[in-house]
């Protein structure tokens, strides 16, 4: 038997876009995306680059070309002590932004009893501006995350995007 955790994707009139399952148990992530829950076409995976990363360095790849789409790498001490925080790169492995935590919300999450409870808000910034906003609803069981990207510039593939969330969710799931 097989554990997995399942995520949908969906867009704002609950139009299912995306699913993907993480397994649990595994020595290195490896998570692939797919149109729906037949797992039939795959949009894009995402790679853990290595075994054992605390650091937390994530590869985007576009999976029909096999290209690179963009990589993700969790700031480990200050996602850990601090507020949450995540460097995004582009393709070329250049630092464009990131996806950060307010300091005060981060440090009453993660250091005053039942901020575990308090749902997460986090803003992506590109090359210094504030473009998208991501919020965590309030849950039990299970993540919901609420993104609002309309201001992400289009050169900016949204996959990359949307694995940062799967990322913050999975790390986030792990923590209740």
């Amino acid at each position: 038997m097989t554990i997995w955790d399942k995520y949908y994707i969906e867009d704002f009139n609950k139009n299912i876009l995306g699913f993907s399952k993480q397994k649990l148990f595994k020595l290195k992530e490896d998570i692939r995306v797919y149109t729906d829950e037949s797992m039939t076409t795959e949009l894009f995976k995402i790679i853990q680059q290595q075994i054992i990363d605390m650091w937390g360095n994530f590869a985007v790849i576009d999976t029909q070309t096999e290209r690179h789409l963009g990589y993700i790498k969790r700031k480990a001490l200050m996602s850990g002590f601090v507020r949450d925080e995540w460097e995004v790169y582009n393709e070329a492995d250049q630092l464009i932004g990131g996806i950060y935590e307010s300091t005060d919300m981060g440090l009453i999450r993660k250091h005053v009893p039942g901020g575990v409870f308090i749902p997460e808000k986090v803003t992506l910034e590109l090359h210094g501006s504030p473009v998208a906003e991501i919020k965590q609803k309030f849950k039990i069981i299970g993540d919901i995350w609420e993104v609002d990207c309309r201001a992400v510039p289009p050169e900016f593939d949204r996959r990359v995007l949307l694995g940062c969330i799967l990322m913050m969710g999975m790390i986030e799931r792990s923590r209740k």
